[in-house]
């Protein structure tokens, strides 16, 4: 067997490039993305059903993504948009608004979507999310915070639910 010596493998290197480059913590910061991604909620489980393997439109996905000292739910690097699955206690946040401001500032947009949006209505919310990613071209953006009552288009051209 030849000695390595003093220098790591190439595939540790990468990854710890990788590290300082999206999380900038090293581990920790990965660490904590891949024990979320073990343990979902239902709405990021089945918003995760919806845009893994480029399922959505071919593009590529990303969950439980370091991005600085933040993690989010899902990105889509390519059209730099974060989509957030939000619950009840994220509406009028004041972590979320600085959080969102940090991450508009290097070049993503955040689509926040609510939990039961995402379970009751998956079509409506595919549809916001591909609004998302061809808005820019069009002059369409999406809203950094989620309006108290969403008016995503529900299956079967039903009205939306309220809060």
């Amino acid at each position: 067997m030849i000695d390595p010596g003093p220098f790591p493998s190439p595939l540790a290197g990468e990854g710890g490039a990788r590290r300082e480059a999206v999380g900038g913590r090293g581990g920790v910061a990965l660490s904590r993305a891949r024990a979320m991604r073990r343990d979902p909620s239902d709405a990021e489980r089945s918003l995760w059903r919806l845009l893994r393997n480029r399922r959505l439109a071919t593009y590529k996905f990303r969950r439980q993504q370091p991005i600085g000292r933040y993690i989010v739910d899902f990105v889509c690097f390519e059209r730099r948009l974060i989509v957030e699955a939000d619950g009840s206690q994220h509406i009028g946040s004041a972590y979320d608004r600085d959080r969102d401001h940090w991450l508009t500032q290097q070049g993503f947009r955040v689509l926040r979507l609510f939990n039961f949006d995402i379970l009751d209505n998956p079509e409506g919310v595919c549809t916001a999310i591909l609004i998302a990613l061809h808005g820019v071209g069009n002059g369409i953006e999406p809203s950094p915070t989620p309006p108290l009552s969403p008016a995503l288009p529900r299956k079967g051209g039903g009205s939306p639910r309220s809060i």
